[in-house]
């Protein structure tokens, strides 16, 4: 299958209390075409991964409303668009929704790690969608057993597309979603609830990266915060994403 019908498979999807960014459309945070940006945005990743080669998935647990939700692309956030870009040579990734862009702690760890190994890797989850609680889209929430097993398909079809040699579960949720794939597969723990050290660690001794985490990041200063009375802000209170 090519990105392109990949992404459209992904966009078919239609689940209660889970936004698919690739083919609903915030009310509050989105642009008017922001799903077809993230459908291209998506697309545009794999398709680079493609021509890169890329031997290795991450996979985390689930799209974040801070970022993969926003974006399009698995454990990133608009802080780090142009870090895709890079990493792929050139390709450009656009941004899909009005007003600040928003930082997410995930994706500006698994960025920093993937600055310092300077190899492609693919980004993914276990469920590709952002699952919410009922009545309030911005919040995160753990997928069910039977969300699941309906985008399992799409897993199997995005590891025949790149037929990785490697795995790495990003955290126990993954690592447990993982344990029947006939591919090694590595386990990190995630970086959230003070697992970054950890997750850095684990990755950097895969990679072969000499250096110490550095210290727990303070995101302040890399994107706007959002006033304390939106839903956004209420909503950091749910679990994190991943």
């Amino acid at each position: 299958m090519t990105p392109s019908a990949f992404v459209t498979a992904l966009a078919d999807v239609r689940l209660p209390s889970v936004f698919n960014p690739y083919s609903d459309c915030c009310a509050i945070h989105d642009r008017a075409d922001a799903a077809k940006t993230r459908r291209k945005n998506l697309e545009v990743f794999l398709q680079g991964a493609l021509s890169s080669k890329v031997e290795t998935i991450w996979v985390a647990r689930d799209l974040g409303y801070r970022g993969g939700r926003r974006t399009g692309v698995p454990l990133t956030d608009e802080v780090h668009l142009d870090g895709v870009g890079r990493l792929f040579g050139g390709i450009e990734l656009k941004r899909a929704t009005r007003g600040p862009v928003m930082a997410e702690r995930t994706a500006a760890v698994v960025w920093r790690v993937l600055s310092r190994i300077h190899k492609p890797v693919v980004l993914w989850n276990v469920f590709p969608f952002h699952p919410h609680e009922p009545n309030d889209h911005l919040s995160n929430r753990c997928h069910t057993s039977a969300e699941r097993l309906i985008a399992l398909p799409l897993f199997e079809t995005l590891i025949e597309m790149f037929q990785p040699r490697r795995l790495v579960a990003i955290g126990r949720d993954a690592q447990l979603a993982l344990k029947d794939i006939k591919i090694p597969v590595t386990t990190v723990r995630h970086p959230s609830y003070g697992g970054q050290n950890e997750f850095i660690a684990g990755l950097y001794d895969l990679y072969g990266v000499n250096e110490q985490p550095a210290p727990e990041l303070d995101l302040r200063d890399k994107a706007k915060v959002l006033p304390r009375s939106s839903p956004t802000r209420r909503a950091e209170r749910t679990v994190p994403a991943g």
